[in-house]
């Protein structure tokens, strides 16, 4: 499992685990799963989703996405439930 944090300017959006997260980076989607690769992105707008049965999503503008030890980490600058 990822643990997962959502993290707007605001609040915090999400803290919790899930088996998935695709993501809008910068230059298209990026799926991560478990095992992946230590990474940065830079976040572009579109949705956020969370979960294989996509359980939670958000609208994102901007940002960025941390991935380290299975703990994904997106700072978003504006985010909304979507």
């Amino acid at each position: 499992m990822l643990r997962v944090s959502v993290i707007s300017p605001e609040r915090v959006l999400f803290e919790g685990e899930t088996d998935s997260v695709v993501a809008p980076a910068f230059d298209g989607e990026v799926g991560i799963l478990t095992g992946h690769a230590a990474m940065m992105a830079v976040l572009g707008n579109g949705e956020l989703r969370l979960g294989h049965g996509v359980t939670h999503r958000f609208h994102v503008e901007g940002g960025f996405l941390q991935v380290a030890d299975d703990h994904v980490r997106i700072v978003t600058e504006k985010a909304a439930a979507a």
